[in-house]
């Protein structure tokens, strides 16, 4: 028997890179592709595979030469480290694709900051800064509290259009009572304008409160050249003061101290008002009501006299009191008045017996016997008022 060859179970075909390029793109960078049996094992796998990575319009379908745009149809036609251009329905088209060399970027010229020229030394923010840091960075003091140290606060572009906001934005990290309503500067300008804000300066933040004037710019944190800057302007303050005389007589004429003066619980010295003019007589003989100089149709004539038995009358309160006498009731006087009220009680008694004797006579003694007579006495004296009859006195 012959020998049988042995059977092989791995493939050692050695892989295949090969370079790939896009039909008539002169600006494509070949790209490489390892081919190995394992993955690749068809000419129509190897365009899948192509089709995927080398984006050319309507898929990659055949394969080329680059010198001479041979197509290429198998597996085995492919050389180990050839290059080859890619391309779909349409013709091969000629360029130089093994001379395409990958173009390096081009350098970016460095921005340089540009400086201003420093003529003086005044701090003007200028346009460079402006652009590179467009946001605000204060100090603020809170009012009225000077052993609290000022808060480094950096304020953002955004928030400088609106002057609320910047108040939002403080009221953050400074804590004044009611809270950031009012900024002012450290001699007690008020701002109402982000504008007006300058980077590294110092400011103090108030409430609904008035602003108190402490000496914030003597605090350790604050720079010297700020410092003098501050101290100079309160001595010119105490300075004007002082030789402003106006400014003396209060002080002079006030012996309380201002505390007293401002306090609720000290009477205030009333102002003393001027003294009134007299009046000054404006008639010829001291009358008000007579003119200075007469008129001329009045120039000439006679004087008429009042008469004097004209009474004239006057009110009830411009007449002058009278003196009333007091009349004095004696003891005689209070008898003789009881006197004669008895006497008109019995004179009146006496009437009545006499009415009642009479009226006795019309009626029979039966209707007196079983009626009080001086509950019917009075009906009947009327009954006879009305008919026309007369008792006789």
């Amino acid at each position: 028997m012959g020998s049988r060859a042995p059977h092989v179970l791995v493939d050692t075909t050695p892989a295949k890179t090969i370079v790939v390029y896009r039909n008539g793109d002169q600006f494509y960078v070949g790209r490489k592709f390892v081919l190995s049996r394992r993955r690749v094992a068809t000419f129509a796998g190897l365009l899948d595979q192509l089709n995927e990575q080398v984006a050319v319009p309507f898929g990659v379908r055949r394969l080329f030469t680059p010198t001479r745009g041979r197509p290429v149809r198998e597996l085995d036609a492919l050389q180990a480290g050839g290059k080859y251009v890619a391309a779909g329905r349409e013709a091969f088209k000629k360029l130089d694709y093994i001379h395409i060399v990958p173009r390096k970027p081009a350098k970016m010229r460095k921005l340089k900051e540009i400086k201003p020229v420093v003529h003086c030394n005044i701090n003007v923010p200028s346009r460079w800064q402006m652009v590179h840091r467009p946001s605000r960075q204060i100090n603020v003091f809170t009012n009225g509290r000077l052993f609290i140290p000022p808060v480094k606060i950096i304020i953002p572009k955004f928030s400088l259009v609106e002057w609320n906001c910047v108040l939002a934005t403080i009221g953050e990290k400074v804590f004044p009572l009611g809270g950031v309503r009012k900024l002012f500067t450290m001699n007690g300008h008020l701002l109402d304008d982000s504008k007006d804000l300058q980077d590294n300066h110092f400011y103090v933040a108030a409430g609904l409160e008035t602003f108190k004037h402490f000496p914030y710019w003597k605090c350790p944190r604050v720079p010297g050249d700020v410092q003098q800057k501050y101290t100079d302007i309160e001595k010119y303050s105490r300075r004007k003061k002082k030789e402003d005389p106006k400014a003396k007589d209060p002080q002079k004429h006030d012996s309380s101290p201002p505390k007293a003066q401002d306090s609720v619980f000290y009477a205030k010295e009333e102002k003393k008002k001027p003294k009134a003019e007299p009046l000054v007589r404006s008639g010829a003989d001291g009358d008000v009501y007579k003119a200075q100089t007469p008129s001329g149709e009045s120039q000439g004539a006679p004087e008429v006299k009042e008469d004097l038995d004209m009474t004239v009358e006057v009110p009830e309160d411009q007449k002058p009191a009278e003196m009333v006498k007091e009349v004095q009731v004696t003891q005689s006087d209070l008898l003789g008045f009881e006197g004669d009220g008895e006497k008109e009680d019995e004179r009146l008694y006496e009437d009545n017996e006499r009415k009642v004797t009479q009226v006795r006579g019309l009626f029979p003694d039966s209707v007196f016997s079983s009626v009080d007579r001086c509950a019917f006495l009075p009906p009947i004296l009327n009954f006879l008022d009305y008919c026309g009859f007369e008792l006789r006195s």
